[in-house]
This record gives C-alpha cells, structure tokens and sequence, in this order.
C-alpha cells in the first residue's frame, strides 16, 4: 500500500491542506509544536475513523472555532487505486459523521463501519494491529518492549493473522463444551422418555379401552327408547296447545275487532271535522285571489301597458331586460375605458417622473465625471513632472559609470573576479605565514642549542659541525618572508579597496534598476490615466446628451397624460346619463315582474282552491267505505262470540298438564343417561389418548436416541477440531518465531554492526533475550533508553518485513510510518536509526515516512516535507522542500 494524497480542511490545527506523498522515504520536518504528527494522526483517522482517536471525540477533531471538517485520503494497495473522503460537522456540542465514502475499483461503499470494515479486510489489519506494526506513533517507541509476553505474544499474533487460530480454536471448545451440554441434556430426556413408555405399558390400555365401548352400547339403546316414548308426550302436548291456542286467538280476534269498530267511529267523526274546515279554507282563498287581482289592475295602470294579457307583459319585460343588458354592457365598457385611461395618464405620468429623475442622475454622473477630469489632468501634470525628475536620476546614477573602470551592468562579475583573487591572495597569505612560523621555531630552536654550544643544524657539538653558520641564512630567509607577506597584505587591502568601490557601483546599478523600474511603472500608470480621461470626457459628453434626451420625452409623456384627462371627463357624463336610464329601466321591470308574479300567486291560489274542494269529496268518499266497513266488523263479532266450547278447552287443558309432567321427568332421565354416555365417552378419548400418547413417546424415544447417537459423533469432530486449531496456530507460531527471529537479528546486526552485542534470542512465547559478544545474556529492559528505542524500532521493522514477505509470498502492505522515533535516541543513535530506515528502503519498503524535528535525518529522505505553524492564525502551513543531497546538487 502506499499513501499517495491527502487533504485537509480545519482538521485539528490545519485549516487549509493538501500534501501529495511519493515513494521512498519521506521526511516530515518541522519545530515540535508545528503539527507533524497531526499529519499522521490524519492519514490513520482517513482510514480508521474513531477507531483511531484512541480515548477521545470526533469534537477533538474539528478545528476550533469551526463547525465542519473534511479529510480525504487517496491510497494505492496492490496495484489498485482508492479513495476515502470523511466529512464532520458540529451539532450543538456534538460532533457527527456527515459523510463516509470508499470509492474502490469495483464499488463505492457508504458508511463509517462499513468503510473500516472494508479497510480491515483489504489491510489484513484493524486499527490496533495498525499502530502495532505499520504505525509507530509518538512516545509509543517502547510499547512492544514493555508490554508483558503474553501482551507481546497477543500483539505478535495478532499481526501474524495467528489470533484468528485462536479464536477458531476456542470457537470449536466452546461448541465441544456446548455439544456436550446438550448432548447430557439429551441423555436425561431418555431416560425420562423411557420411564413414560414403561408405566404407560402396564396400564394395559386396549382390555381397558374394549369394556368402555361396550357400555357405552347399552347406554345409548335405553338413550333411543326413552327418546321415542318423548317424542309421542311432544305430539299430545302439541294438539292441546292447539286447541288452547286456537280459543286465545278467538279472544284475541273478537277483542280486536272491538277496537277496530271503536277507531273506525273515531275516524268517521275526524274526517267529517276535515271537511267543515277545509270548506272554510275555500272561502278564505277566494277573498285573497280577489285582492291580487285588483293589485294586478293597479301595477298594470303604472306602466301605461296597451294590452293586459300575459304575452305582452311578458313580451314588454323582455324588451327592457334587454335594453338594461345593453345598458350595462355599455357602462361596462365606459367604466373600462376610464380606468384604462387613468392607467394609462398614471404610467405616463411615472415614466415622465422615471426620466425626469434619470436626467437629474446622469448631470449629477457627468458633474461628479467633471471633477474627476479635472483631478485626472491634475494627477497626469504630477507625474509627467514625477517622470521627468526619474529620468534625471537615472541620468545622473549612470553618470557614475562614465569615469568607472567597469561598464554598467559588469559590477556583479567584477566583484566575484576580485572576490576570488583575494581569496587566492588571502590563501598565499596563509602559506607565507606558515613558513613564517616555521622558520621562527627553526631559529629559536637553533639559537637554543648554540648557547648550549651545538649546532643548529644537526645539534652537535660546535666545534666539530660545519653548519654553524646557518641561523644567519634562515634569519635573511625569514626577513624576505616577512617581505613577501606584507607584498601580498598590501595587495589584499588594495583589492579590497576595489571590492568596495565595485560594490558602491554595483549599488548604483540596483539603484538604477529600481528607478527604471519606477519609471516604467509611473509610464504604465500615466497611460493608463491618460486613457482614464479621455472614457471619462466621453462619458461626461454622453451622460448630458442623454439627460436631455430624458427632460424631452419627459415633457412629452406629460403633454399625452393631458390630453387623455379631456377623455376620460367624457367618458364620466357619458356613465351618468346610462345610470339614469337603468333607473327608469328598474322601475318598470319591477312592476311588471310584480305582475307576473300576482299571475303566478293567482294560478296557485286557484289550485289549492281546487285541491281542498278534491279533499272534501275525497273525504266524503272515504266516509262512506268506513261506515260499509264498520257494519262488516259488527258481524264478525257475532259469529265469534258464537263459536265457544268449555268442554273441548278443558279437556286440552288436562293433555297439556299430563304431557308436559311426563316430558319433564324424561327429561330428566334422558340427561342421567346422556351424562352416564358422555362419561363414558371421555374415558374412551382418555384412553385413545392415551395409547396414542404411548405411541408417540415411542417415537421420541427413538429420535432422541438417533439425536444422541450424532451428537456423539459431533462432540468427537469438536474435539478433533479443537486439536487441530491448537496444532496448527503452535506450528506457525513456531516457523512465524523463526523467520521473526531471522529477521530481527538481520536487522539488529545492521544497526549494530562493530558494536558489542552478538545476537537476539526469541522464544515460542515471544520472550526477547539480547547477547553480548560475550556470551552475557540481558532482558530488552536492561538496554539504555536509547538502545531500548532502537531496539524496538528494530523489532517493529521485523515485524514489518516478515508481514511484507508473507506465509505464501510477499503481501502488500501500508507505509512503515514513524512518529518522532529520536525522541530517546542521541546522536549516535539517531546515525543507527538513519541506518535502519536506509537499509528498510533497500530492502523494499516502498513508502517510509517518518516525522521528525531531528536534522539528521534529513539526509536520509528522498522527499521532505516542511511543517511550519502560522503565528497570526495559529495553523499549520505543509511545503515541499528538497534534501540538503538534492540542494547541493542543484547549488553545483
């Protein structure tokens, strides 16, 4: 895997972010503080989510004094790209995932489990294998050294994908155990199904289950018998009831008919009490259809009609109606025109205010113009005078060059030739002095051994050497050295001298340079002014030819809204002498429409008088039939008072009593009997029941013995299985211990290569023991901080190569990232902790970043990464920069 982009918005201390990362090694560097390992801590949170925030909040992430937080990270793993965008936003005092997104190759996956699921599985790590093996993080360097060795042996597993093993393993003991919970429960259900069958079978249910049915038979024989002699009580106690009933309804018959003939009288005396009144009705009609007639002469006289007939009323209502419609329909379209009108005198009369307000604008626009002309001209004469004041400069600064021995524009090269001379000056300088030096010790020591009375030159005694006379050859040697160096000091002040006289010069080119500038600008300036002015003339003359433009079509709005006044006075005479005639109009109408309706109330009157007089003899008739009816039902009630016989009523009444005593007591009987059956018929399901309660627990007897019989054989596969896991996590443990311990003595022995320690032991439960050169053994915890540190880091980066190289060949994996791995280390240590991350980028590693205040590993980094933090905004800024190797090169 390898990092490839990561971008920040008000994450933590960075407000704005966007960092591109390459292969190799990378360095973040910066002061402490600056917000480096910010940086990682972003990259794992892009990837982990809260699971990376250790014991605190997603609100510990958003910038304070910001409500939202965007990080998105672009990875590729196993040649394939991807890219995690998580956004945050502040609720009240909680912070929320607003947005989670892996976008893969084949899929976009929504929603932060989800993603840290998808990123587990593509990593083969969770968080905490993460931080374990890829993830270094500050002040964590000695984590695995401490931690106990089953601690360390955890953490080590779990990196090797060795703790699943152990969690099948205890998966398949707790699934033995639960077999054999199970299996005891099962085994306990049949000896408990066996001892059912057995006390069921000694009830011997079919002997028992033969006597019931037979009693049962000769119940249900004197059950039908007392039943037949019931059923013939039923049909005497039926007859009787007849008879009985038979002589109630003559009573009833003749009692209703007395009540019949009573209301009949009481209905014969109401009608006839109808009709009075509904004669009296008439009379009041006819004097009210009277009335309306005489009002009908009346309204008929108002309108000067020349014929009373309906027709023509109603002819001479049509003929009005229609003028009152055309009447209105005028006045309707008057009252139109008139506010069309007056919209119309209004909108001319704003359009002439608009225009009128728009000339006011644009003299105002052309007066405010004038001033501006007027400071423009102004400003143009400043820096024309402005101008030709820098070209005297310029002049005079380039006259200082007119009597120089170097030409404008050569200052720079002379001074680096005259640098260089009396750089070799200063070198001669430098050597003569050393002669010097040299033979003032040679005569010193030689006068030395002539005042002990032997030669300077080969120290022998005086009289027996030649060279007695040499401290006079080295003195006049030393006094043309001294010579030659104050030549050569000579030299160096006149040439510095000149190395200062070029500098004043190479002064006066740059003064030039920044009044050439200046007058290049000001020309810049002073056209662009001068074209300012000539749009501001054009636009002052444009702006006044247009206000009076607007004062014209202003005056002419109000002429037209004027003239359109005289109209609409007309149209307002023209609306009053139509409101008159419409109320000439209404007053016939109304009168006429009083006719129709004094027709119409005259039509109805007659009618209801015909109605009521229909009534009367509608009554009279009604009358008649009911007095026919009322002598029909005084007959009847003769012939049935006729009709009674005591005797034949008395003797139905004694059947009825004697039937009905008898069916009582068989009643009674045939329950006694019915109960004895059902009884028995409960005993017979209870036995049923019972025999097919045996044959079912015959069944579960059998299955549950088929179900102990597989669960023996599962518990057995448990336990088989249980071994196996154990077996198998034990021998890659063993080989995974190996290769580790290969590793890491490979690793150590780089880094401590001539050093005093021989080798690393690492046992099967991952106990880690150190070996001297000579042959002492020491615990990790005996090591100085520093070594500790290294130490570890080596381990970490075995651990990392044994998880790259994999079981079955090399396996992606995610940068090696170290978060200020020299905070324990000193000097010579961080050089081993450069070694270590050199040799893990020749070995492979496609992506090292380390994070660092230290300057010693900058050497190391093929990239570098400046973290620097904003005084002002107190946020974090990122620049790429270059290795001090990549420096130089480009200095060369």
């Amino acid at each position: 895997m390898r990092v490839d982009r990561i971008r920040l918005l008000n994450f933590k201390c960075y407000g704005e972010a966007d960092l591109g990362l390459q292969r190799g090694v990378t360095v973040v560097h910066g002061v402490n503080g600056s917000g480096k390992s910010t940086l990682l801590e972003a990259v794992f949170f892009a990837l982990y989510g809260s699971k990376a925030l250790d014991d605190r909040t997603l609100d510990d992430v958003i910038t304070t004094g910001e409500e939202e937080a965007e990080i998105e990270l672009w990875f590729t793993h196993d040649n394939r790209e991807y890219h995690v965008e998580r956004n945050l936003k502040l609720r009240g005092d909680r912070a929320t995932t607003t947005k989670c997104v892996l976008e893969t190759p084949t899929e976009t996956i929504e929603g932060a489990r989800d993603v840290r699921q998808e990123v587990t599985e593509l990593l083969r790590m969770d968080a905490e294998a993460f931080v374990n093996c890829a993830y270094v993080r500050q002040g964590e360097v000695n984590k695995l050294i401490h931690a106990s060795p089953s601690d360390r042996q955890d953490m080590i597993d779990d990196l090797l994908q060795l703790g699943a093993l152990e969690e099948y393993r205890e998966r398949a003991s707790n699934a033995r155990l639960g077999v054999k919970t199970v299996l005891d429960g099962q085994q306990e259900v049949v000896d408990d199904l066996r001892k059912q069958v057995d006390q069921k079978e000694s009830k011997d249910l079919h002997e028992r289950l033969n006597g019931l049915e037979s009693r049962q038979a000769n119940v249900s024989e004197e059950i039908d018998n007392y039943e037949a002699q019931r059923e013939q009580a039923r049909n005497t106690l039926e007859t009787a009831e007849d008879v009985l009933d038979r002589h109630k309804e003559t009573r009833e018959e003749i009692e209703t008919l007395e009540g019949e003939i009573e209301a009949l009288r009481s209905k014969i005396s109401e009608t006839e009490r109808d009709r009075a009144e509904a004669k009296k009705n008439i009379r009041d009609l006819e004097r009210e259809r009277d009335d309306l007639e005489d009002e009908r002469e009346e309204r008929l006289a108002e309108v000067d009609l020349d014929s009373a007939e309906d027709d023509a009323v109603e002819s001479r209502v049509e003929e009005l109606e229609a003028r009152d419609e055309e009447l209105r329909d005028d006045l309707e379209d008057v009252r139109v025109s008139i506010t069309e009108t007056n919209g119309e005198i209004e909108r001319l009369r704003d359009e002439a205010d608009d225009l009128e307000s728009q000339a006011a604008a644009a003299r105002e626009q052309a007066d405010e113009l004038e001033a501006k002309i007027e400071a423009d001209e102004g400003a143009i004469e400043d820096r024309e005078a402005k101008l030709d004041d820098l070209e005297n400069r310029i002049d005079t600064a380039r006259e200082r060059f007119d009597d120089a021995p170097i030409a404008f524009g050569d200052a720079a090269d002379r001074i680096d030739s005259l640098e260089a001379e009396r750089e070799e000056v200063t070198d001669e300088i430098g050597d003569v002095t050393a002669e010097i030096r040299t033979v003032e010790n040679a005569i010193e020591e030689g006068e030395r051994l002539l005042e002990e009375g032997k030669c300077p030159e080969c120290g022998q005694p005086v009289e027996d050497s030649p060279h007695v006379d040499v401290l006079d050859d080295k003195r006049e040697a030393l006094a043309d050295l001294e010579a030659q160096r104050d030549d050569l000091e000579d030299e160096r002040d006149d040439l510095d001298e000149r190395i200062d006289r070029a500098e004043e010069l190479r002064e006066a080119e740059r003064r030039v340079d920044r009044l050439e500038e200046n007058r290049d600008n000001i020309e810049q300036l002073l056209a662009e002014k001068r074209e300012t002015l000539a749009d501001r003339r054009d636009q002052r003359d444009r702006l006044r030819e247009e206000a009076e433009e607007y004062e014209s079509d202003a005056e002419a709005k109000r002429a037209e809204a004027d003239e359109l006044e005289s109209e609409v006075d007309d149209g307002r005479s023209e609306l009053g002498a139509i409101n008159t005639e419409r109320g000439e109009i209404k007053a016939t109408l109304e009168s006429l429409r009083r006719v129709i309706e004094i027709d119409a109330e005259r039509a109805e009157l007659e009618a209801e008088i015909g109605t009521l007089r229909e009534r009367r003899q509608d009554w009279q008739t009604m009358n008649d039939e009911r007095r026919e009816t009322l002598s029909s039902k005084r007959d009847r009630k003769r012939d049935l008072e006729s009709e009674f016989d005591e005797e034949r009523v008395e003797t139905a009444r004694t059947d009825k009593a004697n039937a009905e005593d008898y069916l009582e007591r068989v009643d009674e009987k045939l329950a006694e009997l019915e109960e004895q059956r059902t009884n028995l018929q409960n005993a017979i399901g209870a036995a049923e029941r019972e025999l097919e309660e045996l044959e079912e627990l015959r069944d579960r007897l059998e299955a549950v013995e088929r179900r102990c019989d597989r669960l023996e054989s599962l518990y057995n596969e448990a336990e088989t299985l249980q071994g196996t896991y154990a077996d198998l996590r034990s021998e890659l443990r063993q080989q995974n211990v190996e290769t580790l311990e290969r590793l890491l003595n490979e690793t150590f022995e780089l880094v401590y290569q001539n050093d005093s320690y021989a080798a690393i032991d690492l046992d099967g439960e991952y106990r880690l023991t150190v070996y001297q050169k000579d042959g002492e053994a020491l615990e990790p915890e005996q090591l100085s901080g520093g070594e500790r540190a290294l130490f570890n880091l080596s381990l970490r980066c075995a651990i990392y190569r044994l998880l790259a190289e994999g079981v079955e060949g090399s396996a992606p994996m995610p940068p090696l990232i170290l978060d200020e791995p020299t905070v324990f280390l000193d000097s010579g240590h961080v050089t081993q902790l450069v070694s270590l991350v050199e040799s893990m980028r020749d070995l492979g590693v496609e992506q090292i970043v380390v994070v660092s205040h230290d300057e010693e590993l900058v050497g190391a980094a093929d990239s570098l990464v400046r973290v620097e933090k904003n005084a002002t905004s107190n946020r974090s800024q990122l620049e790429h920069g270059e290795p001090p190797e990549a420096e130089l090169l480009a200095s060369d």
